[in-house]
């Protein structure tokens, strides 16, 4: 599967592949201490030739995820007119413990 950050795809990416991009975050905050973790909303955009090809994908990532995060969002599906590309798009939302100084991920 080839996965890129939002603007990083090179031009002409065999499909599918799929673009995420940060759409918020925010740190938790705690009355005493330092926080230890930090929320993201990602959104994650499929494309592919077909739209069978796409939803698959989609739906690995799904399943790839979905024990460490949740869909919060299952966008709409498109066809781009041009390029007759497809487009699936979802949003994560993701609980991201930090490390700690000394810790090795």
């Amino acid at each position: 599967m080839r996965l890129y950050s939002f603007g990083e795809a090179p031009d002409n990416v065999v499909k599918p592949y799929v673009v995420w991009q940060l759409v918020n975050g925010s740190p938790e905050n705690y009355l005493a201490g330092r926080p230890d973790v930090d929320g993201f909303t990602l959104q994650v955009d499929v494309y592919g030739s077909t739209g069978v090809s796409a939803r698959s994908v989609r739906d690995a990532i799904r399943d790839a995820i979905e024990l460490l995060a949740y869909v919060t969002r299952w966008g709409g599906e498109t066809r781009d007119p041009t390029t007759k590309n497809y487009r699936i798009s979802f949003d994560v939302d993701w609980i991201v413990r930090r490390l700690q100084v000394g810790e090795v991920p």
